[in-house]
């Protein structure tokens, strides 16, 4: 992809495709366009005459769903790279999702800025940040990586977006992104849990605190989210976690 990369965003609800749109354009400059669709067939079209690179794609849609646009993207040799979200928490959708080659999947309700960081890891790193990477040595690169969680640990109500996360310790967000993955062998989204959940698992030990107490205190304004993320990461919701505590 060449450097100035063409986005698309497709929903069938203009509500939260314009709040999706407004949070990307404010948050990052590496997309300088940035389509919308409310319709499969508006984003096929949109597809055909620009040519994205990346593209979020809401699956259930009325007429053609998500999965005929990349089926029929798929088959003119013109599909973005994609990430889908759906409501549909089921193995076997994102299954069929996943071999029509989707490089990500993501859960409805999602956070616009889980949204923007997966988005921008689809990018490759600016060439200044490739050249950076290429020049620095490890020691350099861990500290960069534990500047960034220190940050993060600042505050955890606080949301911190990759973005911001980047902003703070002055590399750009592909390239925080990639140093997170080489350095903790987890993605920047997937560390942020992790730390947040394990956070979430020492007040546990306090009866006093209600779960979305500890899901707010930890940066979830969403209970139903937080519990969500915490069983991915510990296998077990929230109060299974505290009955074993007893």
């Amino acid at each position: 992809m060449a450097a100035g990369y063409k986005l698309l965003l497709v929903d069938d609800e203009e509500n939260i495709l314009q709040a999706m749109e407004n949070y990307i354009k404010l948050h990052t400059t590496r997309f300088h366009k940035v389509y919308t669709a409310t319709s499969g067939q508006a984003a096929l079209d949109i597809i055909f005459r620009h040519q994205p690179d990346v593209m979020l794609l809401d699956v259930q849609m009325p007429g053609k769903t998500g999965i005929d646009v990349i089926q029929e993207a798929n088959a003119a040799g013109k599909c973005p790279r994609t990430i889908i979200l759906s409501g549909h928490d089921t193995f076997a959708y994102a299954q069929m999702a996943m071999r029509e080659g989707v490089a990500d999947y993501l859960l409805k309700p999602c956070r616009s800025t889980q949204i923007l960081e997966k988005l921008e890891t689809l990018l490759p790193p600016p060439e200044e940040d490739t050249a950076t990477a290429q020049a620095m040595p490890p020691a350099d690169e861990n500290r960069i990586v534990t500047r960034a969680i220190a940050y993060m640990e600042e505050d955890l109500s606080k949301e911190r977006s990759l973005t911001a996360v980047a902003l703070a310790v002055g590399v750009s967000a592909a390239y925080l992104s990639a140093l997170f993955t080489k350095t903790k062998g987890l993605t920047f989204v997937d560390y942020n849990n992790k730390m947040r959940v394990d956070w979430a698992c020492a007040y546990m030990h306090d009866p006093r605190m209600k779960v979305y107490e500890i899901a707010y205190r930890v940066g979830f304004r969403n209970e139903k989210y937080f519990s969500r993320v915490f069983r991915k990461v510990m296998g077990k919701s929230p109060s299974e976690y505290r009955q074993g505590l007893k």
